[in-house]
């Protein structure tokens, strides 16, 4: 009973936690990029580093909140920009290869030694360093407060008031992605997505319109980063490919160009994998499964998983087989 109770408890606390909020965001972004608009962008990652970075480093210059927080989003704009000016008149393949090659330049770059000083180097920064400026915004009293079964700091290192804002944000940028697909300006994103040479030929700049969806779904994935960073630590290479790669397995399980699926598909990407690492932990002998070997065999039962559902599902759970037509 000990086991399950603690499990449970573990799951609530993981589909509660600021780095899942985290991943809804940046997967939001992914899924206004791929799922939307058709572009083929295999960096989010690198986004989320520009966003987290651009926030951490800021502060540590002694900007304030609001200030490293329009710092960071700028940051993420001359990505996009950077990122798309060059390749958005080409094809999805070469825009594929270009985010990607363009985040792991950026995460190298971050890792510098000759910049330990400025970002941190490989160590990254720590938390302590950048948090203060938004514990400082905490509306909560100081002590502790238990919903759900779940204890936390109302204000501190992983509390209650890094929750609600990471939260709330996913409900807002949700919202805000509801109403801009069911606009006229979504809609011609869709068009490009399934024919850009029909789009144009109504007299729209497809260009323009892509330029936008990549600077959206990039601030997006900026902010995604900044709230990953909040509870703990600042590290360049936990926003490096597998980040890109978890992000598209998420968008893809929970359904491209679904307002929803990045927030399902995050939820049963954490919880999953929680869930089989703990009950291999507590069903497997360790002669047979160490912790190691089991956090592995999680990946590949997940691997296998979403390969399952590319071929016998390939909308996603909430998709829609008539969203899959895509002109890249």
């Amino acid at each position: 009973m000990d086991f399950w109770t603690g499990l449970l408890t573990s799951l609530l606390q993981t589909a509660f936690s600021p780095t899942t909020a985290a991943f809804v965001l940046a997967a939001i972004g992914l899924n206004i990029h791929f799922g939307f608009t058709g572009l083929m962008n295999m960096g989010q990652a690198g986004f989320m580093l520009v966003g987290a970075y651009g926030f951490g480093v800021s502060v540590v210059l002694g900007a304030g909140f609001w200030t490293a927080i329009l710092i960071s989003m700028a940051s993420a704009i001359i990505f996009a920009l950077i990122l798309g000016i060059p390749t958005l008149k080409l094809r999805g393949d070469y825009l594929a290869i270009v985010t990607i090659s363009a985040a792991e330049i950026l995460r190298m770059i971050v890792r510098l030694a000759s910049l330990q000083d400025v970002t941190g180097g490989p160590t990254g920064l720590a938390g302590s360093q950048y948090r203060h400026v938004f514990t400082a915004l905490s509306p909560l009293p100081e002590g502790k407060t238990t919903i759900l079964g779940l204890t936390y700091n109302n204000t501190g290192i992983d509390d209650w008031w890094t929750r609600i804002v990471a939260w709330g944000l996913v409900a807002l940028f949700l919202l805000i992605t509801w109403s801009l697909m069911r606009s006229p300006w979504g809609r011609v994103l869709k068009g490009i997505r399934e024919d850009e040479d029909a789009v144009r030929s109504l007299g729209k700049n497809s260009y323009a319109y892509k330029m936008q969806a990549l600077i959206l779904g990039g601030v997006l994935g900026a902010l995604g980063g900044i709230v990953m960073a909040l509870p703990s630590a600042m590290q360049p290479d936990s926003m490096g490919r597998p980040a890109t790669f978890n992000l598209w397995m998420i968008m893809l399980l929970g359904g491209a160009a679904t307002i929803f699926g990045p927030l399902l598909g995050t939820l049963i990407f954490f919880i999953v994998r929680l869930l089989l690492t703990s009950l291999a932990g507590e069903f497997v002998p360790s002669t047979f499964l160490n912790a190691q070997q089991t956090e592995q065999l999680a990946w590949v039962l997940i691997g296998i998983s979403l390969m399952l559902l590319v071929i016998f599902r390939p909308q996603g759970i909430l998709g829609n087989k008539k969203e899959l037509s895509f002109n890249v």
